[in-house]
C-alpha cells in the first residue's frame, strides 16, 4: 500500500457495489473453480481444496475505475501464483480470461496474474467475503483497477494469445493501471 492515490482517484472507506451480471448466492462448499486453456495440468478446485492451499493475509487499497478508492482493504486467500503453478502453464501461454459464474470475465496478462499479491480471496476485512462483493471467493489484483477482481470467480483460462474480456470490449483499457490512469483504451 501506497501512501498516495493514483491520479483522479479519491479515497472512500465505503466499499461500492458495481455489478454487471448478478448471480444467486452459493455456500462456500459448492464453490468449483477450473483451470484450463494454455495449461499442461487442466483442474478444478473446490473450496477445501482451496483453503487447503494455504493462506495468505494482505492488505492494499482498492482502486475503482469511475473514482474511488477503498484505502486499507484487508484481503485473505491463496495466492494466484501457487495455483497457476499447479496448472503448469505452456511456455506460450500470455495472458488469460478470469471469468465469474454468471458469464463476466477480465483479460488480463499473465504477468498481472502471477504478480505479488494477487489472491483467491475469502475474506474481507477479517470476515468471509460476502455474495454482494463476489464471495464466496473473488479475484483479487490489487495492482489494476477493480474491474479485473472478478466477483464470483468461476474460471481462469489461459491463452497464448491477447484476449478481450467484458470491458476491453466495450473501450476499458487492456491493462488497467490505476497509477498510469489507464481507465479506457
Amino acid at each position: 500500500m501506497k501512501d498516495e492515490l493514483p491520479p483522479g482517484q479519491v479515497p472512500t472507506r465505503k466499499f461500492p457495489l458495481f455489478t454487471v451480471d448478478p448471480v444467486p448466492p452459493i455456500e462456500p462448499g459448492a464453490f468449483r473453480l477450473r483451470i484450463l486453456g494454455a495449461v499442461e495440468n487442466r483442474f478444478e478446485l473446490g473450496w477445501e481444496e482451496l483453503v487447503a492451499l494455504g493462506e495468505e493475509a494482505l492488505e492494499h487499497d482498492f482502486h475503482c475505475v469511475t473514482g474511488w478508492s477503498r484505502t486499507a482493504t484487508r484481503w485473505q486467500g491463496v495466492p494466484l501464483a501457487k495455483v497457476l503453478a499447479r496448472a503448469r502453464p505452456r511456455p506460450g501461454a500470455s495472458h488469460a480470461l478470469a471469468w465469474s459464474r454468471g458469464g463476466y470475465s477480465a483479460s488480463l496478462p499473465l504477468a498481472d496474474l502471477t504478480a505479488p499479491g494477487v489472491l483467491l480471496a475469502w475474506s474481507l476485512d477479517g470476515a468471509l467475503i460476502p455474495h454482494e462483493h463476489g464471495g464466496p471467493v473473488r479475484l483479487v489484483v490489487p495492482h489494476l483497477y477493480g474491474w479485473k477482481s472478478v466477483k464470483w470467480l468461476a474460471k481462469i483460462q489461459l491463452f497464448e494469445r491477447e484476449v478481450e474480456g467484458y470491458w476491453e470490449m466495450r473501450g476499458y483499457h487492456r491493462r488497467g493501471d490505476p497509477w498510469r490512469e489507464e481507465r479506457y483504451g
